[in-house]
Order: structure tokens, then C-alpha cells, then sequence
């Protein structure tokens, strides 16, 4: 179980990586969100690209339904759950990779070099730089499922979920999401492609939320709520609405 666990993280960060560098124009990148001539027909195209974003939001809402959960608990181990939940969102994320249909048209651009060049450059730095330490200030390992593994190994059990404000989730509630968001819509070249992937991705994000603070609200309660009404949710210093 913790070769699979290592397995199952050693691909999700892969996978996630080359992600956060497929959204963005690197010429040393052997394929980007743009890479190839533009599709000859473009309705087609955007409808593949809509069915495989699609296809990768159903595989998440599906594997967290109550049912399926209840299923997954009777047939696979908790020591390897978040991993099998890795391994197959790694394989959804990679149909994207592998299979995205570049559209035509550009709705901005900035020259190399340009002062929009180098904005763009550091929000998409700072976007993926700040998901990528919120990930560190919770449980980066048990993300991907690493964490879990090394507990059924070492025959230890699973603590009791605790919340503690701390990093940047004392400005947001949920910082791996801002910033994954603000690494996909920075870019010096933004195609309508691009703009299709991250309008669905955003979309897909803000859903995902909606869910999983229900959750959140029922797992932790009252003390979780007392941080909704006080942090905003994406954004900072914009105070949260009343919430009853």
C-alpha cells in the first residue's frame, strides 16, 4: 500500500506540474494549451474540449458522492483511497493534456518583453506559487493521498479533523483555488483556447466550492463557520456577506 501511495503521488504531481506549465506560452515546452495549428473546425473542437472538461468534473462530483463513498469504503482500503482518487483524476487531467483541440482567434497578446508581458509573467508566478505553498500549510502529502498510504503502513490511525487557521488561509478560505485561478487567466497570450479551458476550469472551481464548504461546514461545524463569516472566500480584504 505505500508503493501505491508513493506511485499515486509520484503521478498526481507530475501530472499537476506539467499542467501549470501547459497553460502558459513556453517555447521549451514540448506541448501547451495552444500548441498545433488551430482546429479547421472550431465548433467540433470546442465541443471535444468541452466534453473533456466535462468528463473531468463528472469524475470528481461522482467520486464524492455519498454513494459512491459508501461503495468505496467497502471495497477499497482507506490507506489507499486518496491515492486511487489521484490515480484517476491524473488520467482525466492527461486526456485533457494529450487530447485539447487548439481553437482559432486571440483575444490578447503581449509582445515579449512588454511591460503587459512581464505583468502577466508574475501573476502567473505568483497564482501558482501561492497554490502551491497553501497545499504545504494543510497536508501537501495527504492531498495526494502519500499520507494516508505511510499511516496503514505504519499501522497508525487517522486523526480526528482539526482546523487551524494559519498562512494564507488566514486572507482567504480556500488560496490553492485563488491562486490555480489567477495561474490560469495570467498569460501574455491569451487564445480563445485558453480562454475556453480556463473559463471551464474557473467554472468547475467555483462548484467544487460550493460543495465542498458544505462539507466542510458539516465536518467542522461551528468553528468553521465562525471563519466564513469573518475570511472571504477567493479574494482578500473583501469582507464575507452576513451568512445566516
Amino acid at each position: 500500500m505505500l508503493l501505491y501511495g508513493i506511485v499515486g503521488y509520484l503521478i498526481g504531481l507530475g501530472t499537476l506540474l506539467y499542467l501549470l506549465l501547459w497553460v502558459y506560452p513556453w517555447p521549451w515546452m514540448p506541448s501547451t494549451v495552444d500548441s498545433g495549428p488551430p482546429s479547421e473546425h472550431p465548433v467540433a473542437a470546442a465541443l471535444i474540449d468541452l466534453g473533456l472538461i466535462a468528463l473531468f468534473g463528472l469524475q470528481h462530483s461522482l467520486m464524492v458522492r455519498p454513494r459512491f463513498k459508501t461503495w468505496f469504503d467497502r471495497h477499497v482500503p482507506y490507506g489507499a483511497q486518496r491515492a486511487t482518487y489521484t490515480l484517476i483524476s491524473s488520467l482525466f487531467l492527461a486526456l485533457i493534456l494529450l487530447l485539447w483541440q487548439p481553437l482559432p482567434g486571440v483575444v490578447w497578446q503581449f509582445e515579449n518583453g512588454s511591460a503587459g508581458c512581464r505583468i502577466m509573467t508574475i501573476l502567473y508566478f505568483l497564482g501558482w506559487g501561492v497554490a502551491v505553498i497553501a497545499t504545504f500549510q494543510i497536508d501537501h502529502f495527504g492531498l495526494l493521498g502519500l499520507t494516508q498510504a505511510w499511516r496503514a503502513w505504519r499501522g497508525l490511525e487517522e486523526p480526528q479533523p482539526d482546523f487551524r487557521e494559519r498562512g494564507f488561509y488566514r486572507w482567504v478560505r480556500h488560496p490553492i483555488q485563488a491562486g490555480t485561478m489567477l495561474g490560469l487567466w495570467a498569460t501574455p497570450v491569451m487564445s480563445t483556447g485558453h480562454l475556453l479551458f480556463a473559463l471551464g476550469f474557473t467554472l468547475y472551481i467555483l462548484i467544487g466550492l460550493y460543495y465542498e464548504e458544505r462539507d466542510l461546514m458539516q465536518t467542522l461545524g461551528e468553528a468553521y463557520r465562525s471563519y466564513r463569516r469573518r475570511v472571504p472566500m477567493l479574494i482578500p480584504f473583501i469582507k464575507p456577506k452576513e451568512r445566516r
